[in-house]
């Protein structure tokens, strides 16, 4: 996809609250994104030649999948800027994705129970969520909620992060964020980081009292910017989680992939007349979060995650988030356990030490993995990603049993 202005948004009128609830992949609707009165009115001198390019029509960039037929490629490379789109192509691409050669789908433990469903939540977005839950006769010791990184979604690599969770006893639940993955709205915007916590909340507590978790320990687990997710979420509800889970966290965004001060002013400037805009610049991620370069190859058929430029406004939240969380570092009370690779280039792992040795919890622990880089669960050797799901595993089981 180009970098041409995209100032559209799905209407959030109130819909009935349960949509779709089932174990299979959702199909999507028809609904017909408008421009909002509010853009439409826009008309100043300095804006005008800006809004009116957003009647241009938007080009998909051609995807080549390696071993996927032209037809799949070309529904790749579909416009994706919105949710119908998105499941449209997951549900074509989902029986390819779980049999690609990753340890996490060849090594996927037997007899884990899955759910998917959609609701509509309090703003008015239809939010996809997933679960996977032990085999049935194996009691589940505690729930564990996953917050999802930038441009990401919980339904390609995760599923096998999750089935091996499950397998240990843990009944895992995931959600894609409004604007990513399966959810509705503008693919891979950010309009306030403040807002999407609050959306992570109000899912994870209708999680929470599900009738096979009620009342049982509750952790929350958040990888790269699902790192900021789970630590705002922690310090909104100090007392809610029985621990906290960090993979690579997004506590600040490293200087290699970060602009210059002064190109950061202007385009904070920018993102307040046109924040949908596709045109913050970003280094290819895919080259530095994945250190093994056939999984990177793999990671290509994530068909559903956001992988153009990062939009104005989406660049200026996670910015702002990042400061906010550091000034606040020593407010982290609960359990605690940071993950990441010492040679990760995305997100600074000196950070992560940094959030340790800053957070008051008298329960935390860190662990730096030589050579790894930011993918740690899904783009390193095997015998290290299987490494990283072990360390998760101990820690929760010895939380429980505390417990």
């Amino acid at each position: 996809m180009d970098s041409s202005l995209i100032l559209r948004q799905l209407p959030q009128q109130p819909r009935p609250n349960l949509i779709l609830r089932s174990s299979d992949h959702l199909i999507g609707d028809s609904r017909i994104s408008q421009i909002p009165s509010s853009v439409r009115l826009r008309k100043s001198s300095k804006s005008t030649s800006l809004v009116s390019r957003t009647h241009q029509s938007i080009t998909a960039k051609k995807k080549s999948l390696e071993g996927a037929s032209e037809e799949l490629n070309t529904l790749a490379s579909q416009d994706l800027s919105h949710a119908p789109a998105r499941r449209r192509v997951r549900s074509a691409f989902i029986d390819v994705q779980q049999h690609l050669d990753h340890v996490l789908f060849k090594m996927a433990p037997p007899g884990i129970r899955t759910e998917e469903w959609s609701e509509i939540n309090l703003r008015g977005f239809e939010i996809f969520c997933k679960s996977w839950l032990p085999k049935a006769g194996i009691p589940i010791k505690a729930a564990l909620c996953f917050c999802h990184g930038y441009g990401d979604t919980c339904t390609f690599f995760f599923e096998g992060v999750a089935r091996r969770i499950a397998a240990s006893g843990y009944g895992v639940y995931a959600m894609d964020y409004p604007n990513f993955g399966l959810s509705d709205g503008l693919h891979g915007y950010i309009p306030c980081f403040d807002g999407l916590v609050d959306d992570v909340i109000e899912q994870y507590c209708k999680i929470k009292v599900r009738p096979e978790v009620a009342g049982l320990p509750r952790f929350i687990m958040g990888q790269s910017m699902g790192g900021a997710v789970a630590l705002k979420v922690h310090l909104r509800q100090p007392h809610e989680w029985d621990g906290v889970i960090l993979v690579a966290p997004m506590a600040k965004i490293a200087e290699d992939v970060t602009p210059p001060a002064a190109v950061l002013k202007v385009l904070a400037l920018m993102s307040k007349v046109i924040p949908e805009a596709k045109l913050f610049p970003q280094k290819d991620l895919a080259e530095l979060a994945f250190r093994d370069a056939r999984k990177r190859k793999m990671a290509d058929y994530n068909v559903i995650s956001y992988s153009d430029q990062m939009r104005l406004k989406t660049a200026v939240e996670l910015l702002n988030a990042t400061r906010d969380i550091e000034s606040k570092l020593e407010k982290v009370s609960s359990p605690l356990l940071v993950l990441h690779g010492a040679a990760d280039k995305v997100t600074d792992p000196l950070v992560s030490k940094f959030l340790y040795e800053k957070a008051s919890s008298k329960d935390k622990k860190l662990k730096l993995y030589e050579e790894g880089y930011h993918s740690i669960l899904e783009g390193e050797p095997d015998d290290r990603i299987l490494e990283v799901l072990g360390d998760i595993v101990s820690w929760l089981d010895y939380h429980c049993t505390m417990k």
